[in-house]
């Protein structure tokens, strides 16, 4: 199965051809390689950049009055609050909307960041970002990598958001065909061609509001996360740290009540793992939703309507699917949370947030010989770390537990040694970082190099 939208798609960054298929018949090891989601590459990226010797993980933010001054702006400014608005339009573009066909007028203006200056050679970025979009406003999310060779590449598009579905809303959305000589875009990861490294890069942000309006997207927090990760089949598995004994009181939810459930945002519950566990850790913080604002959700018999309403305001319109990390990063953010995505480096990184009382949404892919008591085979899935127990097994909410529709099965122990291999070789340790503002992070592991912030 692919619990993270559809089956028929390769993987986010080759499967490796030595391995066997990833899901219930697959069998084998998985490599880095088959880093994830179970999504087709755009053409051009079979050529991918060379597999690093060690993996790095480098996170810069802006955020704030002191960190969206460092940029350049054209037409924005930093309101009271430390939020980037469009103030002075610079330029006005029509945009059609691919999935609607509707074309409308907006005012734009644009934020740069500084040049980033990278500690290591890497090979992906993915960036991310929290903004409120009132109607009629959405934000365009871009980044430009610096190469080895001192080369700027082409601006990529790593977004369109907006938090609204309904006219004059556009449909948010990645974009498809992005891919030159030095990088390419894979849905929301800008990833290195051929030879080429990155040392270095910038982030856009493109404020847009329909022409001649008051209104204005107001962002937040803009993160890029770069990473280099080895391609490795195994990983040593870390020792159990200060976490061991603490589990967090995640509500657990499972996907597979929702089979079936609106077909026009995939089909169901058996693709919405990564909004269900996004519904799972706002709920625990208090910033779920009430029951006015899921008053839409029309299935009979529905217990969960948050599912159905996180996965609505999260989908993809271009992928196709509620699985775009940074989207769900960036829903968290519009309901008051600080979110981003990034890499962690082992296990006992993730107890540092445990620690902290801070659950972790993490990517992986296994088949079901891979990892004891999970019951099936996945093509890349989404899951909650919620603790450890007294050994340092890893606890999670893990919305496809057994393949099944029971709450009861969605909270399962794994062994620390196959989830933390898994979860590294096959996403390179990919997270979700989603807490309320003011709630205190733990200090990144390599203050030379953190990874969170």
């Amino acid at each position: 199965m692919s619990s993270d939208h559809d089956a028929n798609r390769i993987s986010r960054r080759k499967m490796l051809g030595s391995v066997g298929a990833v899901g219930v018949a697959g069998a084998g090891a998985l490599g880095a390689a088959a880093l994830m989601r179970s999504r087709s590459e755009p053409p051009g990226l079979d050529d991918p950049a060379p597999e690093p010797a060690s993996r790095g993980v480098y996170m810069q933010a802006w955020e704030g009055t002191d960190g969206f001054d460092q940029g350049s702006h054209e037409g924005t400014a930093v309101d009271p609050a430390g939020r980037l608005v469009l103030t002075s339009p610079t330029g006005t573009v029509e945009y059609t909307d691919p999935h609607t066909e509707v074309a409308r007028t907006y005012d734009t203006a644009t934020w740069t960041s500084p040049q980033v200056e990278l500690p290591f050679a890497a090979t992906e970025v993915i960036p991310s970002w929290n903004a409120r979009t009132p109607s009629g406003t959405w934000v365009e999310v871009a980044v430009q990598g610096i190469t080895d060779s001192g080369e700027h590449t082409d601006w990529y598009v790593l977004a369109r958001w907006t938090r609204g579905d309904d006219a004059p809303d556009i449909q948010r959305g990645t974009v498809e065909g992005q891919r030159g000589t030095r990088a390419g875009v894979n849905v929301d990861v800008l990833a290195m061609r051929h030879s080429h490294t990155l040392t270095g890069l910038r982030v856009r942000a493109t404020l847009h509001r329909i022409a001649g309006a008051a209104q204005t997207p107001e962002v937040a927090l803009l993160t890029a996360m770069a990473s280099a990760t080895p391609d490795e089949r195994a990983v040593p598995v870390s020792e159990p740290g200060d976490a061991a004994g603490i589990v967090l009181d995640v509500p657990a939810y499972s996907q597979h009540l929702h089979k079936g459930h609106y077909p026009e945002w995939n089909g169901g519950g058996q693709a919405w793992c990564s909004p269900t566990c996004t519904a799972m850790v706002l709920d625990h913080f208090g910033l779920g939703l009430d029951a006015e604002e899921t008053g839409w959700v029309d299935i009979e018999g529905e217990q969960r309507p948050q599912v159905d309403h996180v996965t609505r305001y999260v989908f993809d319109y271009t992928y196709g699917g509620a699985g775009n990390w940074a989207f769900n990063a960036a829903y968290a953010g519009e309901r008051g949370a600080r979110a981003y995505i990034t890499r962690l480096r082992s296990l006992r990184e993730a107890e540092e947030f445990i620690s902290a009382g801070i659950p972790l949404i993490c990517s992986m892919s296994f088949t079901e010989a891979d990892l004891d008591g999970a019951g099936y085979g996945t093509d890349g899935h989404l899951l909650t770390i919620v603790g450890f127990d007294a050994d340092g097994d890893v606890v999670v909410n893990d919305p496809a537990s057994q393949d099944e529709a029971d709450d009861g099965k969605v909270r399962v122990t794994y062994r620390r040694d196959q989830f933390e291999s898994l979860w590294l070789t096959t996403s390179g340790g990919l997270v979700y970082v989603i807490a309320p503002p003011g709630h205190a992070l733990p200090e990144p592991v390599d203050a030379a190099e953190p990874n969170w912030v």
